[in-house]
């Protein structure tokens, strides 16, 4: 494993709605901005909500393809590619560190989801370096991912940017589409305690299942298991996360987005 003389941040991304790759608004103007004050990277390990899946698997094809795992969207959505490369020889990487958890080669199966592409059309909108993406085992328990994420931090000395992708607060049965900025109280109630984690307390992450408005935030667990990943990631380095995005969607969606040591010029969200 090569080492780069610079650690890549890693990133938690609130990504919402598939039709933030195709729009301007305050969070896709706060991914680009995050992107255009990163260290190039040598490759991008993607943690995607939308990857869900009852193994632990990494995509190794050397041209993954643009998936559309969704449907009821404008024809644009559908047309959209991000045709970056894969990295095949990356798990051979990832699989060292993550022993004695096994890693599955993927070389054909899956590809880029629009949890991964919706952020990296605006932060690497060139899509010229390397993706693959880490599956979500569903059979694991929170500190399984807790734990995965902290083994995967070498990758940062490598030049590997790990961005997680998700959403802290996910429930479209709550949505109300008359409110597109407003955060139900619940939902507020919720990300606070979680930021609250993340700031003083990431290895505790997993212990925010007790909040009282955990079943309505997390009605189920995929859009959440990318922070775990972060937090692993933030346990070993005291003071190292920072807010880069706060704010919700439709009253059930938070877009609360994470750093673990990023250092840009400014907080993305107020370059907008």
């Amino acid at each position: 494993m090569s080492i780069y003389p610079t650690r890549m941040p890693a990133l938690f991304i609130g990504h919402g709605s598939p039709m933030n790759t195709l729009e301007q608004n305050r969070y896709t103007r706060a991914w680009r901005h995050i992107g255009e004050n990163l260290p190039r990277p040598r490759a991008v390990l993607c943690i995607s909500a939308h990857w869900y899946i009852e193994t632990t698997a990494l995509t190794t094809m050397a041209h993954p393809r643009t998936i559309h795992d969704f449907y009821g969207f404008p024809q644009p959505l559908f047309d959209f590619t991000y045709p970056a490369p894969g990295l095949p020889g990356l798990i051979d990487e990832v699989a060292e560190l993550a022993r004695p958890q096994r890693i599955i080669a993927d070389p054909d199966q899956w590809g880029l989801d629009h949890g991964t592409w919706s952020v990296l059309a605006h932060m690497f909108p060139a899509a010229d370096i390397p993706v693959v993406q880490l599956s979500l085992d569903a059979r694991q328990p929170f500190d399984y991912h807790l734990e995965l994420g902290a083994k995967l931090a070498p990758l940062r000395h490598a030049g590997v940017l790990i961005l997680s992708s998700g959403n802290i607060v996910h429930n479209l049965r709550r949505l109300h589409w008359d409110q597109p900025e407003a955060g139900a109280p619940w939902a507020q109630r919720f990300d606070e305690a979680v930021a609250a984690l993340m700031r003083d307390a990431p290895a505790d992450l997993p212990s925010v299942r007790a909040h009282a408005d955990y079943a309505m935030a997390v009605p189920t667990p995929d859009h959440f298991l990318p922070l775990l990943y972060t937090a692993g990631l933030a346990a070993a380095v005291p003071n190292s996360v920072s807010t880069l995005v706060h704010g919700y969607a439709l009253g059930g969606l938070s877009m609360t987005s994470y750093g673990v040591e990023f250092v840009g010029h400014g907080r993305p969200d107020e370059q907008t």
